[in-house]
């Protein structure tokens, strides 16, 4: 609690934070960017709210994994038809979308349910250093990698 006060919807403060991907581990990057969403890093943590803030990720193109995991490491989609199952490596994946690899990790690390959607829709990630948030003005972070 805060202030000695019950914290609710209109409590909440959203900042904005921008994080550089290049040369950082998917896995460590996906734990930091979900704490931040969750809203871990606040002292007016409640797990039942969406009290966590933006993160815009840039570079997505520049992840790296180790061991062999960009060729042992699968993802698998299906259509819901017999049949209707995709599975593609993760290299061929960060070939055509470097951002979507950093999306399911990042969501795997998340409530898997009303919230954990809602909490989701606060991370943009794109795969060069350009996006549309300059009018937010993001606080840069640096990760230890």
């Amino acid at each position: 609690m805060v202030n000695s006060q019950v914290l609710n919807k209109g409590f909440q403060e959203k900042n904005w934070y921008i994080l550089d991907a290049s040369g950082s581990t998917l896995g460590r990057l996906a734990t930091e960017i979900s704490k931040i969403l969750i809203g871990k890093h606040k002292p007016s943590y409640a797990p039942y709210l969406d009290n966590g803030d933006c993160v815009i990720v840039i570079n997505a193109t520049h992840i790296k994994v180790t061991g062999k995991k960009e060729t042992q490491k699968l993802y698998y989609n299906h259509s819901g038809y017999p049949g209707g199952m995709r599975v593609e490596q993760l290299a061929s994946l960060q070939e055509r979308f470097p951002e979507k690899i950093l999306e399911r990790a990042i969501r795997g690390m998340l409530p898997k349910n009303a919230l954990g959607r809602k909490i989701f829709k606060n991370v943009k990630i794109y795969k060069d250093t350009e996006h549309p948030h300059d009018s937010q003005n993001p606080k840069l972070i640096e990760l230890i990698n």
